[in-house]
């Protein structure tokens, strides 16, 4: 400027300023809107969310990495050798659910997208990163249909897997606004092994599902009943009176993708599908669906 004063930013465009204390407001409502825009454009009525390990990898992987290990051989039998041939090896059996998981989003996605609609129902939708998460958009892509990561910018990076949709890849500043969104569009959940994280997002649906905060009906299936039978213990909660014997109706199991799928068309057809057609929507192309 001529009198020598230095033009300012914009408040909106100064970047120091919107990574200040002050302006956490603004970057809430941002994570709010941005994904809201895109979610209009793209058309994406609502959603199935895949919860699970990010350790979990697909069986090619998985049997790579052993077979590396064992070309490396094992030096005067090396104890710590042994150790990651046993650790690969169990890699080896989880990547069961990596691949479940696959073939779950696949058929889903192939069902929802014969759906007619202007938009697009049930779209799988995982947190993008690696593992469960992976392998549930990669399912989805592989079948030809869109397919959403809610990505979390963590201390240790957690890199968005390759197979989301372009311009549904999201990344969150705040866990409770990606919690949001997994729960807004949501119709189903399913539920693959998986640690604090998986967990925590299981029960923070569960109670907004108990205490009616969710405006809908929504199915949740446990994937892996020699995992969560270990894990998760309802029927006590419900015998000493902490929760009310229906409440264990809230969750479903399953141990296969086949299993799996059926138990979700039935409860998306029954709930979120036009009850008139409901038995149409079965074969596809000919239901109508809810606004």
């Amino acid at each position: 400027m001529g009198n020598g004063v230095t033009q300012q930013p914009l408040a909106y465009l100064n970047e120091e300023f919107l990574e200040s204390g002050e302006a956490r407001p603004i970057r809430l409502l941002s994570e709010y809107l941005e994904p809201l825009r895109r979610f209009k454009e793209q058309r994406i009525q609502d959603t199935v969310v895949f919860f699970g390990s990010a350790r979990v990898d697909s069986r090619e992987r998985a049997e790579r990495a052993l077979a590396t290990l064992r070309a490396r051989g094992a030096r005067d039998a090396d104890l710590q050798f042994e150790a990651e041939v046993s650790k690969t090896r169990k890699a080896v059996e989880r990547a069961r659910y990596y691949e479940e998981a696959r073939e779950l989003a696949r058929l889903l996605t192939a069902w929802s997208t014969t759906l007619p609609s202007e938009h697009h129902r049930f779209v799988v939708t995982s947190g993008g990163g690696p593992g469960i998460m992976e392998a549930a958009n990669r399912g989805a892509h592989e079948a030809g249909g869109k397919t959403i990561g809610l990505n979390i910018r963590l201390p240790f990076e957690q890199d968005a897997n390759p197979y989301i949709t372009d311009g549904l890849h999201f990344e969150f500043r705040y866990f409770f606004m990606r919690k949001f969104w997994f729960a807004y569009l949501a119709k189903a959940l399913v539920i693959f092994p998986g640690g604090f994280g998986t967990c925590d997002e299981l029960f923070e649906i569960l109670t907004l599902v108990q205490t009616d905060k969710l405006s809908k009906k929504i199915g949740v299936i446990l994937y892996g009943s020699d995992y969560w039978n270990q894990v998760l213990a309802f029927g006590p909660m419900a015998e000493w009176g902490a929760i009310a014997e229906a409440d264990l109706e809230l969750l479903h199991r399953a141990d296969s993708p086949s299993e799996a799928f059926e138990q979700l068309r039935a409860q998306l057809i029954a709930n979120h599908l036009e009850p008139a057609t409901a038995q149409e929507a079965a074969a596809p192309g000919i239901a109508k669906t809810r606004g």
